[in-house]
């Protein structure tokens, strides 16, 4: 996509992504997808929209930090951290190298920073 211009606006509820099936050795239960938007940079940050579809998801974070714009989770942290309930409006940090389990219950829809 990449038209996240300076003076300008995208939606990132209107973003259209290319959903795809989640690798079976992330998958952790049901048939979950996901898909990104790149819009661009700030600051040189990488900006984009994130969305998975209902179900279970294993990750190994980068540095990030998002605002949940849609759809509802729980991310599971596997270092004891206590769970993450996120909503629409949520914002949302994880660290580099932090092993975590997404069970997204409706689909959920992120706007995202990220050094790349």
């Amino acid at each position: 996509m990449n038209d996240f211009t300076a003076n300008s606006a995208v939606s990132a509820v209107a973003a259209p992504l290319e959903m795809t099936p989640v690798p079976d050795t992330e998958s952790a239960g049901g048939q979950p997808h996901t898909g990104t938007a790149v819009l661009g940079m700030f600051a040189g940050l990488e900006v984009g929209v994130w969305e998975m579809t209902e179900g279970v998801m294993a990750d190994t974070e980068v540095d990030e930090l998002f605002v949940v714009i849609s759809g509802s989770a729980r991310v599971d942290f596997a270092d004891g951290t206590s769970s993450l309930e996120l909503s629409a409006g949520d914002v949302v940090r994880l660290a580099a190298g932090t092993q975590t389990v997404w069970t997204v219950r409706t689909p959920l829809r992120k706007v995202y920073l990220t050094a790349h």
